[in-house]
């Protein structure tokens, strides 16, 4: 695979995670650049090591991976989804004192695995190409934590503009990708 491949796989493989990331930056009040590149590290390394679980699995038992991968991707984000919905739902009109100033670290990281389950699909598949899955798991996560980072700081200030809607929003988006997932496994 040639640089140019790599980079465009990087990039694609980020979106979900891209998505993700505006909407946890819709749901923070005023998150600062140091909560964004701290969710941006969080989906960067998680980004990067499920290609490398997925080529690992890729080895031994990529049918089964194959067989459940989407399912798995769709029942965390729309737990998440849900999740965000009701707490969106749930809020009060003093939006400006319950919006969190951060995420907490456990969340980042469910998010995170959900958003790179597709990730670890395509690591399935390069096990079976003649890559280095090294440069291109690590050119994943890069691209996953620019990416997420740059989703964290746009969320800022839609945030504002939506409201405990934001939150809504969000779920609805992590729904979505769910649903994208699920749907591009049976229509493909």
């Amino acid at each position: 695979m040639n640089l140019s491949a790599t980079i465009l796989l990087a990039f694609g493989m980020s979106m979900d995670a891209f998505a993700a990331s505006i909407g946890k930056g819709a749901t923070l009040h005023k998150p600062k650049f140091s909560e964004a590149l701290r969710t941006g590290l969080i989906f960067g390394v998680i980004e990067t090591l499920t290609p490398l679980i997925g080529w690992g699995l890729g080895m031994l038992a990529s049918q089964f991976v194959l067989e459940w991968n989407h399912w798995i991707a769709f029942v965390l984000l729309v737990f998440l989804g849900i999740r965000m919905i009701v707490e969106g739902v749930r809020g009060d009109d003093d939006e400006e004192t319950l919006a969190p100033n951060r995420h907490g670290f456990w969340l980042l990281v469910t998010t995170a695995i959900a958003t790179s389950l597709d990730a670890m699909a395509v690591g399935v598949g390069l096990a079976f190409l003649q890559v280095s899955i090294v440069t291109t798991a690590l050119a994943i996560g890069c691209a996953t934590l620019i990416m997420s980072t740059l989703g964290m700081m746009i969320g800022r200030f839609i945030g504002p503009l939506l409201g405990k809607r934001a939150e809504i929003l969000g779920g609805i988006v992590l729904i979505g990708i769910g649903s994208q997932i699920l749907w591009s496994h049976f229509a493909g």
